[in-house]
């Protein structure tokens, strides 16, 4: 927009826009007055009915307390009567006064108050007689039947009263309502045009700011986008340069790492082979040998030293195992999970000839992993089920899938174990149960986690001691 029509347009919008403002502002003043005249009117009809209904009330009251002074003589029931006697010519001023625009009302109020007075000196006739007169001549007084009479032209006039009222509080109700519905109208169009001018005026406004804005920050903008490609540029080179410098860092960690963890398999395979070798060679050249040159506890000293030596050569063949399964690359793949189960169980089955073991392997079960992998877990899990059912008649070792855990799990039926030390099952080492009970490495459990691990899922158990265990696994 040209700047001579720019300096011509703020002024004609701004002038406008607060013409449409008091426009508006006297509309709504306008229609809320109304409103509040027509819910005055309401309020007041509701009052004059409230007040014809104490009116009728507090004339009950007199001819309740009149009656019962009648009956009973006691000056106690005579308080409901001296009560209206009181509040009638107040009530009925108030009406006067509430209705001092309707003559219809105030003609009814006259003949109203000609009757109370009548009904109210009949009433104060009666107790009269009462207090004088035996209970007979009161009883002929008040069965004389102009008491009814009166009370029933007093009904007709509050009847009368009431729906006059009524058809006041229909039509004002009406008037209301409409009043309502045009100040909300009026109101809601005000702010809607109101809003319409901010939003107009917002957006002239915004728009003459950006463009001058944008105009004196071009060049700006274009120097800092430089220099930020720049400076990103360089950071970019740095950030790559410590990458590689990192990634060749830990790189030659790993590999030192896989050298130390091979001389390690390494010494393990041959180094610590070849002492166990020569002591159980002689141990079993002194026990085939010598057997006779010694006494039962030589010969028991000598089978210990060839346990123990069995047992660390056991020891040794397990840790080479969890040190290769650390070390193994994953291969996945779909394993037919079923079919690797029952071959394990079958190589379990023909090693424990003399045992009965009942193996529930659920068919057609298969699984993402590595299947050389997976046979150890497998292994180890199913021959932990056989070797810790050792001690029942009879062995029933389960194996499947559960949907509710969403997990695999090899269950049997012998010793268990107690809960407190589920957390150290998985520890290298860690036996809960002692040698002599049940022959172990204490490395199988450990081999079962790391196959697990490699796998990115979760291994987990549940037992109760004497009553078998379950453990669970996942494969992520």
């Amino acid at each position: 927009m040209p700047v001579k029509q720019s300096r011509f347009a703020i002024p004609i919008l701004l002038s406008l826009a607060a013409f449409v403002v008091a426009v508006n502002a006297g509309l709504a003043f306008r229609a809320i007055d109304s409103l509040l005249t027509s819910e005055h009117w309401v309020e007041h009809t509701w009052q004059v009915i409230n007040d014809v209904e104490d009116l009728m009330g507090s004339a009950k009251d007199a001819e309740t307390g009149a009656r019962g002074y009648i009956l009973t003589g006691e000056d106690p029931y005579l308080q409901p009567y001296l009560d209206a006697q009181r509040n009638l010519p107040v009530q009925i001023a108030q009406f006067r006064k509430l209705t001092a625009d309707n003559p219809a009302q105030q003609k009814r109020i006259t003949e109203m108050h000609a009757l109370l007075d009548a009904r109210m000196g009949l009433l104060q006739e009666s107790i009269d007689l009462r207090k004088t007169e035996s209970t007979q001549s009161v009883r002929a007084f008040v069965l004389s039947g102009t008491g009814k009479s009166d009370m029933d032209q007093l009904r007709a006039q509050a009847d009368a009263m009431e729906a006059e009222e009524h058809g006041l509080l229909q039509v004002r109700t009406a008037s209301a309502s409409q009043n309502s519905f045009r100040a909300r109208l009026t109101i809601g169009f005000a702010s809607a045009l109101d809003f319409l001018l901010i939003v107009l005026l917002s957006r002239y406004f915004f728009r003459e700011r950006t463009l001058r804005i944008d105009r004196e920050n071009v060049a700006e903008s274009l120097a800092i986008s430089r220099a930020e490609l720049e400076i990103q540029a360089r950071e970019i080179r740095e950030l790559n340069a410590g990458l590689e410098l990192r990634v060749q860092q830990r790189t030659a960690e790993l590999e030192a790492t896989n050298h130390e963890l091979e001389a390690f398999s390494y010494s393990v395979s041959h180094d610590l082979r070849a002492p166990l070798r020569t002591i159980d060679g002689f141990s079993l050249a002194l026990e085939e040998d010598y057997a006779e040159a010694v006494d039962n506890v030589g010969r028991d000293y000598i089978h210990r030293v060839r346990t123990g030596v069995q047992r660390m050569g056991q020891l040794i063949d397990a840790l080479l195992q969890l040190s290769r399964i650390t070390r193994a690359e994953i291969t996945r793949t779909t394993v037919h999970f079923s079919e690797l189960a029952e071959a394990v169980a079958g190589v379990l089955s023909e090693e424990n000839p003399g045992r009965e073991i009942e193996f529930h392997i659920e068919p057609g079960l298969t699984a993402d992993g590595d299947a050389k992998l997976l046979q150890v877990a497998l292994e180890n899990l199913l021959g932990n089920a056989v070797k810790f059912s050792s001690k029942k008649p009879k062995s029933v070792i389960d194996f499947g899938w559960d949907k509710q855990q969403n997990a695999w799990f090899v269950r049997d039926n012998g010793a268990g174990f107690d809960m407190h030390y589920a957390n150290k099952l998985f520890n290298a080492f860690n036996r809960l149960h002692g040698d002599k009970d049940f022959k172990g490495s204490g490395i199988g459990l450990a081999t079962v986690a790391r196959v697990v691990h490699r796998h990115h899922g979760k291994i987990w158990a549940d037992s109760v001691v004497d009553d078998g265990a379950t453990f669970w696994f996942t494969l992520g």
